[in-house]
């Protein structure tokens, strides 16, 4: 009777449309986390037969979504490998602010990019981005991969929301940082808003990030510096979105929901 129970409250589920609506996304996250195609894969699929095993533990408090992710990061954690040389910690949050620096980047010339330097500034974006530390990495791959709110990925993580906002916003101005350093820069200027002014208005570009909604001031009202800093972290999560944007190999899915067949209990 338990057996045939399971198997109904499985068979309500659309499991087919629930691994292809999901598994592009969730892949891209993995290959972010395992750096290697392979145990991507093995990732995502063991994610999936996990939630199909577990499907009667599904209580509907959350998003089928929400509860994908958490199992998924589980894996995660289970599964992460250091890579050689990467550091633990991050650059402390003095360094990763530009208010000290006597260039800035050249973001009038900018746009649009050319091919050359596009590619190079995705590949130094990707490169930021395995190299952050592992409690950094994944919250900011729930936020831009994933699409997930903060407080969703509280809610994934098991984490207070300020500790999932403080990691992202920290996540975002590495990444930031990084692709910065690629473009051309031009000597900054002195008249341009107080420090704390420019410290609010990085906080209101995050904030907006957060939201999914648009920067609240146009670039006239900035001081050079901090419409810099505000463009380069526009453009960092340009190159955060396009990963976001992969499909599930039609040989993955069928491996995947072969797998759920061979899986039952």
């Amino acid at each position: 009777m338990m057996r045939n129970s399971k198997q109904r409250r499985r068979a309500s589920v659309d499991w087919s449309h629930l691994v292809q609506e999901e598994g592009g996304r969730l892949l891209g996250l993995a290959l972010r986390v395992c750096g290697d195609r392979a145990d991507a894969e093995d990732l995502v699929q063991e994610t999936f037969l996990q939630a199909y095993r577990n499907w009667e533990n599904f209580e509907g408090r959350s998003e089928v979504s929400t509860w994908l992710y958490t199992i998924a990061s589980r894996i995660c954690f289970r599964k992460r490998k250091r890579r050689a040389g990467q550091p633990e910690t991050v650059e402390s949050l003095e360094t990763l602010l530009p208010s000290s620096e006597d260039t800035i980047p050249d973001v009038e010339t900018l746009d649009p990019l050319d091919g050359v330097l596009r590619e190079e500034i995705h590949d130094e974006v990707n490169r930021a981005l395995a190299d952050l530390p592992f409690k950094y990495r994944i919250p900011c791959l729930l936020k831009e991969i994933a699409g997930f709110s903060l407080a969703e990925i509280a809610q994934i993580l098991a984490l207070k929301e300020a500790t999932v906002k403080t990691r992202v916003h920290r996540a975002r101005l590495i990444l930031r940082k990084a692709l910065a350093e690629k473009l051309p820069r031009i000597p900054t200027s002195s008249d341009g808003h107080s420090r704390q002014i420019c410290l609010d208005l990085l906080e209101a570009k995050q904030t907006a990030l957060d939201r999914s909604l648009p920067f609240p001031l146009e670039d006239s009202e900035l001081c050079a510096r901090c419409r810099s800093v505000i463009i380069t972290l526009g453009m960092t999560q340009e190159v955060l979105d396009e990963l976001s944007h992969g499909e599930l190999p039609e040989p993955l899915l069928r491996k995947i929901l072969h797998s759920m067949k061979d899986g039952r209990n």
